[in-house]
C-alpha cells in the first residue's frame, strides 16, 4: 500500500478545519489540523509534512509569517488560503514563499486538484512535472547565461560561481526560461507548464515568482515584455 501524503492544515475556523480535514482524508491524505500558527509551526517541525496548507488569518502567528518560517527551514510546498481573491494577502503570501493559493470559500474538489497539482510539481504521488521530464530526456548539461549557470541534470544553479538556493517552483520556472532563452513566454503558458494549470489561473502567481527568481539570479536576467510575458536574456 502506498504511503499517504501528509498534509499540515492550519485553520482557526473550527467548522472549516474539521470539514476540510474530513474531505482531504476521504481523498486519501493524512491530515494534521492545527488551529493557530504557533501550533502549526510546532507540528511542522515535529512531523515534516509533505505539504502545508495555511490560512492567512490565523491567531498567534499569521499564515504569512508561518509561511516565512517554514520557507526559512524547508522547500516543502506551501499553499495559502485567502478569503478574498483581490486581497493583498495573496501577494504577501506568495512573496513569503508560498507556491500557490486558493480563495475561500473553496470547493473541496478544487482544493484537492490544486494540492495534487503542487505535489506533482514537487515529485510526490508518482508525478513528475514537464520541466523535470524535459531535463531527463535530453536537454541535460550546464546552460550558461552570462554569470548564471544552470545545471539541468543536477538541478543546481550558480551565479558567479556561487550556489543559488531555489525552491522547486522557482527551479521549474527557471528551467522553462532556460529551455528557450530569448523566447517570450506568456503568463498563461508559464501557468500551464510550471503550475500544471490546464484550466487557467491567477497570473499574479507568475509575476510574484518571477520577482523572487530575479532577486536570486539577477534583476536584469529576466526581461518583461509588456503585453506578452517574460523572457530570459540569452
Amino acid at each position: 500500500m502506498a504511503e499517504q501524503t501528509h498534509v499540515l492544515f492550519v485553520e482557526d475556523d473550527d467548522v472549516i478545519r474539521e470539514a476540510t480535514q474530513l474531505a482531504l482524508e476521504r481523498d486519501g491524505f493524512a491530515v494534521t489540523a492545527m488551529p493557530d500558527g504557533l501550533s502549526g509551526l510546532e507540528s511542522f517541525r515535529a512531523d515534516r509534512p509533505d505539504i502545508a496548507l495555511l490560512d492567512v488569518m490565523v491567531p498567534g502567528l499569521d499564515g504569512v509569517s508561518l509561511c516565512r518560517r517554514i520557507r526559512d527551514e524547508s522547500t516543502v510546498p506551501v499553499i495559502m488560503l485567502s478569503a478574498r481573491a483581490d486581497s493583498i494577502d495573496v501577494v504577501l503570501g506568495l512573496e513569503a514563499g508560498a507556491d500557490d493559493y486558493v480563495t475561500k470559500p473553496f470547493d473541496g474538489a478544487v482544493l484537492v486538484a490544486r494540492i495534487r497539482a503542487v505535489l506533482r510539481r514537487f515529485g510526490h504521488a508518482g508525478g513528475r512535472g514537464r520541466s523535470e521530464e524535459r531535463a531527463a530526456t535530453g536537454n541535460g548539461g550546464v546552460l550558461t547565461f552570462g554569470e548564471l549557470a544552470v545545471d539541468t541534470d543536477g538541478m543546481e544553479v550558480r551565479r558567479a560561481g556561487r550556489p543559488v538556493a531555489l525552491t522547486p517552483t522557482e527551479m521549474r520556472l527557471l528551467l522553462e526560461f532556460s529551455a528557450a532563452p530569448g523566447t517570450v513566454l506568456s503568463r498563461d503558458k508559464l501557468l500551464e507548464r510550471v503550475w500544471d494549470y490546464d484550466w487557467g489561473g491567477d497570473t499574479r502567481v507568475v509575476d510574484v515568482h518571477v520577482q523572487r527568481l530575479r532577486a536570486k539570479i539577477g534583476q536584469d536576467r529576466i526581461e518583461t515584455v509588456r503585453g506578452f510575458g517574460y523572457k530570459l536574456k540569452a
